[in-house]
Formats: C-alpha cells, sequence, structure tokens
C-alpha cells in the first residue's frame, strides 16, 4: 500500500490534538524536564494521578545530559542508588561514596519509565505566566518556545492544576512569575527569591532536598530550581539531590492529591 502524505499529517494532527485536550486539567503540572521533574513525574503518574509536563526545549533531560563539560557522565552518591536502581540505571562505584553513571543512558531511562508510568511530555513549550485565584496558582499559561524567541505576538493557551512544580533549574522561571506579581510572599527567609550561591557539592547536595516544598499556595519548587529560590549553592554534575528531590516532592503531593 502506497503512503499517503496527508494521511501522515492528519494522524499527527489528531493525535497531538488529542493528547494536548486531555492535559487541559490535571492533578499536577511540572514546569522543566530536567532530572527532578522527570522523576517527580514518574512518581506521581505511578501514584495514579494525572501528570503533564511541559519542557521549553526540543530535548529532555537538562543539564543531565552533558554531564560535566560536556563529558556525559554524572555523579551520584549513594543514598541516591536506590532511584537509579527504580529507573533500570546501570552505575558503577568510583570509590568510597561515588557513583556514576552514563548521562544519555541515565536520561533515556527517566524519560522512557516516567512515560510509560502515565506522564504526558510537551517540549518545544515555554510557560509565559501562571493562572492564579486569587491568591493560589491554580494553572500555567503556555505557548510556543519558537513563538517566545522570535518574540511574535501570539495569545497563548492555559492549563488548569490543582498544582504546579517549578522545575526549571537555576532559572526558577515559574517561581520569578509568582513573585513579580505576590512581592514579598514567597516562603524564603526574605519573602523573596534569595538566589543561588556559589559551588559547593556537599551543601548544595542536602539543601536541594531540604528546599524542596510548597513555595507559594499551589506552587512547588524541586531541584536546582529549590536551591536558586532558598538561598543554597550550587552543585555541579553530581545528581543524587536532584532525584531525591523529585521523589520528595512526588511523595508529599500524592498525599495532598
Amino acid at each position: 500500500m502506497a503512503l499517503d502524505e496527508i494521511l501522515i499529517s492528519r494522524a499527527i494532527i489528531e493525535r497531538y490534538h488529542q493528547k494536548l485536550t486531555e492535559n487541559l486539567e490535571t492533578d499536577v503540572a511540572i514546569v522543566g524536564a530536567g532530572p527532578s521533574g522527570l522523576v517527580a513525574g514518574y512518581f506521581l503518574a505511578k501514584a495514579g494521578k494525572k501528570v503533564v509536563l511541559f519542557e521549553r526545549k526540543l530535548s529532555i533531560g537538562g543539564g543531565m545530559w552533558g554531564g560535566g563539560m560536556l563529558f556525559n557522565e554524572i555523579v551520584v552518591q549513594y543514598e541516591a542508588l536506590a532511584i537509579l536502581d527504580e529507573f533500570g540505571i546501570r552505575y558503577r562505584q568510583y570509590q568510597d561514596d561515588y557513583y556514576t553513571a552514563d548521562g544519555v543512558e541515565a536520561v533515556a531511562s527517566l524519560t522512557a519509565e516516567a512515560v510509560r508510568a502515565g506522564l504526558t511530555i510537551f517540549n518545544c513549550i515555554s510557560v509565559e505566566d501562571v493562572m492564579m485565584r486569587p491568591d493560589r496558582v491554580e494553572g500555567l499559561v503556555i505557548n510556543w518556545s519558537p513563538v517566545e524567541m522570535a518574540g511574535l505576538h501570539v495569545d497563548p493557551l492555559t492549563v488548569r492544576a490543582s498544582y504546579v512544580i517549578d522545575a526549571t533549574g537555576h532559572d526558577t522561571d515559574v517561581v520569578q512569575m509568582v513573585d513579580k506579581k505576590n512581592p514579598g510572599r514567597l516562603n524564603t527567609s526574605t519573602g523573596g527569591i534569595i538566589g543561588q550561591k556559589a559551588m559547593w557539592a556537599d551543601r548544595a547536595e542536602s539543601d536541594t532536598t531540604e528546599n524542596t516544598k510548597e513555595i507559594f499556595p499551589g506552587l512547588y519548587v524541586a531541584g536546582m530550581a529549590a536551591n536558586a529560590t532558598a538561598g543554597g549553592p550550587r552543585m555541579g554534575p553530581i545528581f543524587g539531590g536532584m532525584l531525591l528531590s523529585g521523589r520528595k516532592v512526588a511523595r508529599e503531593l500524592a498525599e495532598k492529591l
């Protein structure tokens, strides 16, 4: 049977339209498909929650793809090995509490298992604002990333969510939007975004999990976004804290929903 180009196009359009409309209302909307966002999406979906993830870039995985300075190996500590085991990611002990894994395998495994668990991922979509009613985050305002990059005047669409997770890393994109509209009201020691401190891997790894919390009604932070919001240091290409942060936020939200 000869292939029909129009049928191919129709299949893509109809299936994508169905996927998008089915996710306009969700339990949890995650912004950022780095390790913490993917892990959070996996555990929430596995707990039976409806969860959707929006990634600004075409690729998934955040900084984990590149390891350290494009050496695509990552380091995790012993405490996070159970999460690697959960996803079937292979690792080797380097010495003491240092374990390495292939960054590409790690991202591919996190993504595949999260999607199979029920997480829906939309890439090349940017979040340009939040929905609030009136003092609580209740959803996201989304648009195509190329629209944002080109500065085109194209109105967005909206997604309603019981909770939103900012997993956008150093940029803290969603927290920035909320802080701008509600100055001084974030759940931090200053009431605002404190910002990321200099490199201190040991402290940052523990701070990442500790700072994973509800930062504003309806809005959680996870991964590096949690540290950057609360004033924790950066940690570089060690990813155990990111993985543990994603699991923590998923567990907390699964209990609430």
